[in-house]
């Protein structure tokens, strides 16, 4: 074998084992846990749980659905900036594209076999369509503040709750009137914490044309705007859980959720003396601080069910 081709060969095996080390790294797999909230709320707030449709319904959502939809978004972005737990992204491929249309794939064919229901699979769908519409360049709703805000309160939020509410129980009936609120809780909580996951990427946002809700209300207005859907989302925890006569329940959503109130407050008032603390790694700190504090909390709730 002459030299020069084998250098080709051995040297054409690291890129393409580089190829899938971006993939996953552009996947943000651990990311999905600070949507896990969500899924876990609902599982908590269930009263006739079907186990191993649940189990399902979480590899499906946060292992396919999820991580397809933050690799999407990453192949039209080309972030070069800081990204939600990537602080320097690897360039993109094709072969990104095609596995995030493949992991969609993936997850609306595991709910048509595990017959998961008509609704969820439904929601699947829909939601890879706006998560596409998000991002793809012909429609990019990323780049209408309002849209996109609520479109992602909606999706991610309210929507998935329902659907998952629905897919995990166990009669399969459609959820009642009365889990209106913790869906809406839902959509209440990213209205507030998603602004303030982009309010260290003005720069980034603005090189490919976008407007955020962020850069609309500024870095001040982010907090000020986060700060008013936090305390709307304490106050219907707090109704909610004393509907449901579980008023230790409250107290001990007020415990967990101590630590990022605290720091939110810290960081406001540190961003709003010095804008540079509006910074990719504060914001990684207080959504981790978020996620894991209501993914604890909701996982006691299910236990003390």
């Amino acid at each position: 074998m002459p030299a020069s081709e084998k250098h080709t060969r051995d040297s054409a095996v690291p890129e393409r084992n580089r190829s899938w080390q971006d993939i996953l790294v552009h996947l943000r797999l651990p990311f999905s846990l600070f949507l896990a909230p969500v899924y876990f709320f609902a599982l908590s707030e269930s009263k006739d749980t079907d186990r191993p449709d649940a189990l399902w319904v979480f590899v499906i959502l946060h292992l396919l659905l999820f991580p397809a939809s933050n690799a999407y978004n990453s192949y039209y972005d080309k972030d070069e900036g800081s990204i939600g737990l990537i602080e320097k992204p690897p360039p993109v491929s094709g072969l990104l594209l095609y596995t995030a249309l493949g992991m969609d794939l993936a997850a609306i064919v595991l709910s048509l076999l595990l017959e998961l229901g008509a609704g969820f699979t439904l929601y699947l769908i829909l939601y890879g369509l706006v998560s596409k519409a998000y991002s793809h360049p012909r429609i990019r709703l990323k780049k209408y503040p309002v849209i996109s805000l609520l479109t992602v309160a909606l999706f991610q939020g309210f929507y998935t709750f329902i659907a998952t509410y629905d897919a995990i129980s166990a009669t399969g009936t459609t959820p009642e009137p009365g889990i209106l609120l913790p869906a809406i809780l839902c959509s209440c909580n990213l209205l507030a914490v998603y602004p303030l996951t982009q309010i260290y990427q003005h720069e980034e946002d603005r090189k490919h044309g976008d407007l955020t809700y962020s850069m609309l209300a500024g870095i001040r207005g982010t907090f000020r705007h986060a700060a008013v859907f936090f305390s709307l989302s304490f106050i219907g925890f707090g109704y909610l859980y004393i509907a449901e006569n579980n008023a230790v329940a409250w107290l001990l959503f007020s415990v967990f959720m101590l630590p990022s109130v605290v720091f939110f407050l810290y960081w406001w008032r540190k961003a709003d003396m010095d804008i540079s603390e509006a910074s990719y790694r504060n914001t990684m700190r207080m959504n981790a601080l978020a996620a894991a504090g209501l993914n604890v909390f909701f996982i006691l709730m299910c236990l003390m069910r």
